[in-house]
């Protein structure tokens, strides 16, 4: 017997296949918006300056802070044969260019022969104890295999290789791409004259807008 009305008792077969669309249409929105947004944050980590990281107390920091900057970014051991000279040769070098338009930005690192087997902090306590740093030390990283650090390989991919030891030097210009790189037997003197050149590019543009 059929249903006052005429309608049916039950859903029929093109309602139930309009749920099921909708049904699809919904995932594919979804799984779209998941795309959209991994290509967005894909999109902004264009630089350097746009990723952020581990400070040598565990604490998110982002680099943004050192946009429109000259940064010199290292990967650091301190039970290195090459430590002290190139603690006291990086310190100087961050002392005489200034925080103003430049940084040395250290990331530890002990993939080379474990020559860096402390923790972050005390890392960070032993360089400015025993060498005076002032530069930022940040937390100790990977830069090589699946756990590499975003912002070090975006460094890596930039120059496509790998550093084969510790103190490699990478030298990024104010709006966060690498624009040259040295090997840790390069005298720091070549590093001082591309980095004053990059500094002093920073401080004509600040005063022709003035």
């Amino acid at each position: 017997m059929e249903a006052l009305g005429g309608y049916p008792t039950k859903p029929s077969a093109s309602r139930a296949g309009l749920i099921k669309v909708l049904v699809s249409v919904a995932v594919c929105m979804g799984s779209l918006y998941l795309l959209q947004s991994k290509l967005s944050k894909s999109r902004k980590a264009k630089d350097f300056y746009s990723y952020e990281v581990k400070d040598a107390r565990g604490r998110t920091a982002s680099l943004e802070k050192y946009r429109g900057k000259v940064s010199l970014v290292v990967n650091m051991a301190s039970g290195s044969e090459l430590t002290e000279q190139n603690y006291r040769a990086l310190q100087e070098l961050h002392r005489e260019l200034g925080t103003s338009h430049f940084n040395v930005l250290a990331f530890p690192c002990s993939q080379y022969g474990d020559t860096e087997s402390g923790t972050s902090r005390e890392i960070e306590g032993f360089a400015k104890s025993y060498y005076g740093v002032t530069f930022p030390i940040f937390s100790k990283i990977k830069i090589m295999g699946s756990e590499t650090e975003p912002a070090f390989r975006f460094i890596t991919d930039s120059i496509q290789r790998i550093p084969k030891w510790n103190f490699w030097k990478f030298l990024v210009s104010p709006e966060g791409q690498v624009v040259r790189f040295w090997k840790p037997e390069e005298p720091i003197d070549e590093i001082r004259k591309e980095a004053t050149a990059l500094v002093r590019n920073i401080i004509l543009k600040k005063r022709q807008e003035l």
